[in-house]
């Protein structure tokens, strides 16, 4: 299809049931109307082409357009559309003038006029990623590639399309185009801003000042490394960067100078100066709305909701067919049906900070609302003494019952398969699900959450991503609410591969992986590296190295001045802790999962004389996996269809007590329990019960017996 269709804002809830398409008999009709057009006073991005094919004529117009001369601009390229010949400059010019859709049949014109040029498919590629296609657009690069394997300009943009969804294919693609084209501007543009994702400040700045040399030499607007140089200089805590001002003086109402900065900002979670900089940058150029989307989705972080609105509000006015502001407009108008409390310092419990506000959906806060607040409150006292740390704020815990809900809470933010998000003091969540057929432990999900409000305020937000997840994970270990480590087989595989990154280097895994679950593994290690941390250097440790953060230490430094060695050799050390933690099991690795294959093909056919041997060889094996696919589960059930209640009842205790937490399980532990009359044992089973599935009935009931007996 050749129409572009962009999402408006009708009926919350409902993204996409609107479309805009302009049909290709009216385009006609309205080019006769474009010659008197200004620029709109909402730009979508029209960014710089580096490409060395760029056509003369383009560039004309360009040089008005990025140094603000915007209504010479308009009549340039207006003129462009109106008369020249060429269907591939009026598709470039009706693109600058913000009329997308006829830009869009332009392009698909001169696609069928020019069938061997790659430019043209890569440059209408181009349209469809800023306005949010980006299958069409990955196609459309593909077919580039097809007509010229060598064609830079493409291979950069699938490496652009790949940086924006935190893939690290983008690396890959990077380096092709420059091992092609060693000069290629965009290329080492992107290196750049990808090297700052990962607060790599040096080796990003190396590759902006090549990209900056070769714009200077090829007479290109300087605006895009202009607003690069600053953000190294700010993310350096450089807030008088000359750069910002270079910028403003080449083009005095370009927003982005501080748009892009505020960024790397969010991407480095250190939300209030993201804030600031988006402030500037509409202040700036108030027709920036995408820079008001940011700053809207940003004040949202912070809990300023009127702010967030009245700036979202103003984005959809200047361009009403963004997905994110769209969704983000009715994310808020969705909090009229929740409720809010608030419990001060006066009402929580000593030792639990400044006070807790809860925003549940009022069909779950009446059930939620003792155990969310119960567990936030244990989480800031165990905290505040571990981490030496008072909160100077309360905390605002938001628990979101649908799931794309939270989805558009954590839009745009590097990470798969996010369960909660931490902003400072705001963390925000997926609630429990309301029946016994899921496996998410909600209570561990916002301790860990919490752990991150401290990492976070401790060092004014500078911790870096892979300690601040890995405090996390250690604390769901060893002191929330589900202890002891629970680690995925695919995780042991990989760590059996010798696949986990030089600690220096942990971050990338997180924002940028290079192969499948990555990211889960790199939260894995990061949890067991501070497990070796307060294990062999003492919870103090733990406590000095977020200290060096705040005071602007990297990773390398950090390990430094509070651990007392040198990177190198903590991997070292770190390397011979996990061969000593593992090693056996990755010695039966291999056998257990022949055995958990037989366990599950037998089960399959409900063999379950069958199922016996492999199950209680796969415990064996590898004793502490209590996770999806757990051996007990089905031991315990061979168990039981064969006879022998007893012993399924001790699998069951067993897998209990490592941290076991599949629902039907502890609901059949717990009757069993009580039908011995352990009423307490059956109670320690159903608390255990309301950190995955608070709002079954069946959980209620058992307890009241308790309490009343």
């Amino acid at each position: 299809s050749s129409s572009l269709k962009f999402t408006s804002r009708s009926t919350p809830r409902r993204p996409g049931s609107n479309a805009m398409v302009v049909p290709f008999r009216k385009v006609r009709s309205l080019l006769a109307g474009l010659c008197g057009l200004a620029l709109t006073s909402a730009a979508l991005a029209y960014d710089i082409d580096y490409s060395p094919d760029r056509p003369a004529v383009l560039k004309t117009c360009d040089d008005d357009l990025f140094h603000g001369r915007q209504a010479d601009a308009a009549r340039c390229f207006a003129a462009l559309v109106a008369g020249d010949p060429d269907l591939r400059i009026k598709a470039e010019a009706a693109w600058a003038l913000n009329n997308f859709q006829i830009a869009s049949n332009f392009f698909q014109d001169a696609v069928e006029a020019y069938p061997d040029d790659p430019r043209v498919r890569t440059r209408w590629g181009q349209l469809w990623a800023v306005t949010h296609k980006p299958n069409d657009a990955k196609q459309l690069y593909q077919q580039a590639l097809g007509i010229d394997d060598a064609y830079v300009p493409a291979i950069v943009a699938l490496a652009d399309l790949a940086a924006g969804s935190f893939e690290g294919q983008a690396r890959t693609w990077v380096e092709q185009a420059l091992d092609i084209d060693p000069d290629a501007i965009g290329a080492h543009l992107l290196l750049g801003r990808m090297e700052l994702e990962v607060t790599n400040l040096a080796s990003a700045e190396a590759s902006i000042d090549r990209a900056l040399e070769l714009i200077e030499a090829g007479g290109f607007p300087p605006l895009d490394a202009y607003a690069l140089k600053a953000s190294v200089d700010l993310l350096n805590d450089n807030f008088a960067s000359p750069w910002i001002q270079r910028a403003l003086d080449y083009n005095p109402s370009y927003g982005d100078a501080w748009a892009t900065p505020a960024y790397f900002f969010v991407i480095t979670r250190r939300y209030r100066e993201a804030i600031d900089f988006y402030q500037r940058a509409v202040a700036i150029e108030p027709g920036n709305f995408e820079a008001r989307t940011e700053l809207g989705v940003n004040l949202l972080r912070e809990n300023r909701i009127a702010e967030a609105y009245e700036q979202l509000s103003a984005s959809h006015n200047l361009f009403g067919f963004d997905p994110q502001t769209t969704n983000t407009l009715n994310l808020i108008d969705s909090f009229e049906h929740f409720t809010v409390n608030r419990y001060d310092r006066d009402t929580t419990p000593q030792g639990a900070g400044e006070g807790v506000i809860l925003r549940l959906h009022e069909d779950e806060t009446a059930v939620l609302t003792p155990y969310v607040l119960d567990l936030v409150n244990a989480s800031i006292a165990a905290y505040t003494e571990r981490y030496a740390f008072e909160l100077k704020e309360p905390v605002i815990a938001e628990l979101y019952p649908v799931a794309s809900d939270f989805s558009v809470r954590t839009a745009g933010l590097p990470g798969i398969g996010l369960l909660g998000v931490t902003f400072g003091y705001l963390v925000a969540m997926n609630s429990p699900p309301p029946g016994l057929d899921g496996e998410f432990h909600w209570g561990t999900t916002l301790w860990h959450e919490m752990a991150h409000v401290f990492t976070l305020e401790v060092t004014d937000h500078l911790v870096p991503r892979w300690f601040s997840e890995g405090v996390s994970v250690y604390e769901e270990w060893s002191t929330g609410p589900l202890h002891g480590r629970h680690i995925p087989t695919h995780v042991l595989q990989a760590m059996s591969e010798d696949k986990f990154l030089p600690i220096a280097e942990l971050d990338e895994g997180f924002i940028r992986p290079t192969y499948e679950n990555q990211v889960i593994v790199s939260y894995m290690q990061a949890g067991l590296i501070c497990e070796y941390i307060a294990d062999n250097f003492g919870q103090a440790a733990l406590r000095a190295m977020l200290t060096r953060f705040k005071a602007g230490d990297d990773t390398t430094m950090a390990l430094e001045d509070a651990l007392g060695i040198p990177a190198e050799e903590f991997d070292e050390r770190f390397a011979d802790f996990v061969q000593a933690e593992f090693g056996t099991v990755f010695a039966n690795l291999h056998s257990w999962m022949q055995a958990q294959e037989q366990m599950l093909e037998a089960a399959n056919e409900s063999n379950w004389e069958e199922v016996l041997e492999p199950a209680r060889e796969a415990v064996q094996l590898i004793p502490d996996y209590v996770d999806t696919g757990s051996a007990y589960l089905f031991l315990a059930r061979a168990q039981r269809e064969t006879g022998d209640t007893d012993a399924a009842r001790e699998t069951l205790t067993e897998y209990y007590e490592r941290g076991g937490y599949a629902p039907d399980a502890l609901r059949q532990l717990a009757r069993w329990r009580v039908a011995d009359d352990n009423v307490a044992g059956a109670i320690d089973v159903y608390d255990a019960l309301l950190m995955v599935a608070p709002l079954d009935d069946t959980v209620f009931g058992v307890r009241r017996v308790g309490a009343e007996a």
